[in-house]
């Protein structure tokens, strides 16, 4: 079973979007960029809220 943790190896600020790039199997640069345009197009303030909602809601990866 395939779970979804914050990556300790892909990590930039706190691990989310390697993490989920890890999850996808798909880069996190990807992810990150992806993230950053919906971030910038939405103005900024839900995709900051969703980033720490995830930081609270995804548990960190406890192997390397």
């Amino acid at each position: 079973m395939k779970r979804l943790y914050r990556s300790r190896k892909n990590r930039m600020l706190s691990g989310i979007l390697g993490g989920i790039g890890e999850f996808f199997n798909i880069d996190p640069t990807i992810i990150r960029v992806a993230y950053i345009l919906l971030m910038v197009l939405t103005a900024f303030f839900p995709f900051f809220i969703l980033y720490f909602i995830f930081y609270f809601v995804i548990p960190e990866e406890d192997n390397y």
